[in-house]
């Protein structure tokens, strides 16, 4: 567990992460990942991932079992079906599909790290992010930025918010690191996020 600086009421336990399945990546990515879940198990948080053997899925898997973390999958049945799922994880509990798979990852989590990945990983966090902009899920969102992935993204969003498609309240709903080492100071150092959120979630016309 650790403590939220600015949200003391909220302590993070268990940590959603999002990354790709993709077996094909250069190994800095590979290495990231699986730094990143040694540093979230040895912080003594448990892990709620999407179940998979490959890519930094099972880079970040492995290494978070190997530290002696707990590790849970949360896979739908049509992909246990492939056989892609990792078969050594703590607890793997299989569903009906994708729809309920997203929303068990997040709801039985208290925070979301985002490891480089593609448009699966990209639907994933973007849902997080538009629930914590309603008020319907609060926790930190922390993109793991490895040699600069999602900078692009990241520059994105503030074009949206400068070009007020978002708030700028909306800006402090992320944020990005480079090394898998700056990620559990990421999550204690969010900016605090309440249900009231909803009240500004929509962007209004002034003057």
């Amino acid at each position: 567990m650790i403590k939220q600086r600015n949200n003391p009421g909220a302590p993070i336990r268990r940590v959603t992460v999002y990354a790709a399945s993709s077996g094909a990546l250069a190994n800095h990515y590979v290495e990231a990942a699986a730094e990143a879940g040694r540093v979230i198990a040895r912080a003594g948080l448990e892990i709620v991932y999407g179940g998979g053997n490959t890519g930094l899925m099972g880079a970040m898997a492995n290494a978070a079992l190997g530290a002696g973390g707990q590790v849970h999958g949360v896979v739908p049945t049509f992909l246990k079906e492939l056989e892609v799922t990792h078969e050594g994880l703590s607890s793997l509990e299989v569903v009906e599909d994708m729809r309920q798979r997203k929303h068990l990852m997040l709801y039985r989590s208290d925070a979301v790290i985002t490891l480089p990945g593609g448009c699966g990983t990209y639907e994933e966090v973007f849902e997080a992010l538009t629930l914590k902009r309603l008020g319907q899920w609060l926790g930190p969102v922390v993109f793991l930025n490895t040699r600069g992935f999602y900078s692009g993204l990241d520059e994105f969003m503030r074009h949206a918010i400068r070009e007020r498609f978002m708030g700028e309240a909306h800006g402090s709903m992320w944020s990005m690191v480079n090394e898998p080492a700056a990620l559990v100071d990421a999550l204690s150092e969010a900016p605090a996020w309440g249900a009231e959120a909803l009240n500004s979630a929509t962007v209004r016309a002034t003057g």
